[in-house]
């Protein structure tokens, strides 16, 4: 157990003699597991409070770099204004750089322009390309830690990824499929808004196998690339739907819900069963409307104090955080959609 604390404050920590706290420590015989967890809580607790000391009045500011839809981005910022305000007695001040269609070289532009004006961290929501991936990794030598969040940019120097586990969110969407159709057979349509955003390639490519196992008598369509916008979105939906006859479902996993239903009421197509992503204030009037069957999904709430964890646990002012994994996806029907 590495630890920058004397044995008598553990020892009175703890409520152990010296002795016993010493041969915990060393691993020598005649220590039971229960004291062992004593001497380990006792340190874990003193490392919480010596955090706490070095946070009081601290002043520290996080970014908060979302490339999403305002939409989704009027969310997190309500989640993140709920969440800050419980890292007392630190300080921790918001600047948020919310984009709804930016490529990759405006994403870096403005990771750059951060790292010049200084940060204690960056919460990072990023298309997974190589450009953003190489910037990522000149941050972290620059001391400055980025937490991914929603949708991971993997094999690079980021700190940490917290958000949904996108797989298991493709596959119960085509769990429920498979429940609602009942062996049926047709056509059902997929969009992304890019597939470019690990997060939302990881939910596709994982529906498409297990769609493949659960409704093998079931096409899928592809309406991806409409950045989650309105308009762009309806023009892939138009696209994707032309020459289609009857449409068994929709699993929309990019957003912009709304236009992808009046979209296909104008073609004649309104879907038997339509599963979305995130509840947003448009996916709950929907949802309450009967028109989506399902919502799949995860607290921005979670995700945010989870990253914030890692930043201030990066700074030491608060103990390391074990590796929480990924979140699971919730569902939301109508009968279980909770109020904003």
């Amino acid at each position: 157990m590495n630890h920058p604390f004397p044995l008598k404050e553990i020892a009175l920590q703890s409520g152990l003699s010296l002795a016993t706290v010493d041969r915990a420590l060393h691993g020598r015989a005649h220590v039971s597991a229960q004291t062992a967890r004593r001497v380990q809580a006792a340190i874990m607790e003193l490392t919480r409070q010596e955090g706490q000391l070095a946070a009081r009045g601290r002043r520290m500011f996080i970014d908060i770099v979302v490339e999403a839809p305002r939409r989704f981005s009027d969310e997190l910022r309500r989640a993140a204004n709920q969440v800050l305000p419980k890292f007392a007695p630190a300080v921790i001040r918001p600047r948020f750089h919310f984009a709804e269609d930016i490529g990759p070289a405006k994403t870096v532009a403005i990771l750059a322009k951060i790292a010049k004006q200084g940060s204690q961290g960056i919460v990072l929501k990023a298309q997974n390309v190589a450009p953003i991936r190489a910037e990522i990794d000149r941050l972290i030598d620059l001391k400055i830690p980025v937490v991914t969040v929603f949708t991971d940019c993997p094999d690079c120097a980021r700190l940490a990824y917290v958000g949904l586990n996108n797989a298991n969110a493709g596959r119960t969407a085509a769990y429920l499929f498979a429940q609602c159709l009942q062996g049926r057979s047709g056509a059902v349509l997929t969009t992304t808004s890019r597939r470019q955003f690990q997060g939302e390639e990881a939910r596709a490519r994982a529906f498409a196998v297990e769609m493949a196992r659960l409704c093998p008598e079931v096409t899928l369509h592809e309406a991806s690339g409409g950045a989650g916008l309105a308009l762009e979105t309806a023009t892939q939906i138009t696209r994707a739907a032309h020459g289609l006859d009857h449409l068994l479902g929709v699993y929309s996993m990019g957003g912009a819900n709304a236009a992808i239903l009046s979209t296909l009421v104008n073609a004649q197509l309104e879907p038997e069963f339509f599963i979305a992503h995130d509840l947003d204030r448009e996916n709950r009037s929907l949802l309450r409307q009967g028109r989506l069957a399902f919502v799949l999904h995860h607290d921005l709430r979670a995700d945010l104090d989870q990253a914030v964890q890692h930043i201030t646990a990066y700074h030491k002012l608060r103990p390391p955080v074990l590796e929480a994994g990924t979140e699971d996806v919730q569902i939301i029907t109508p009968a279980n959609c909770p109020c904003e």
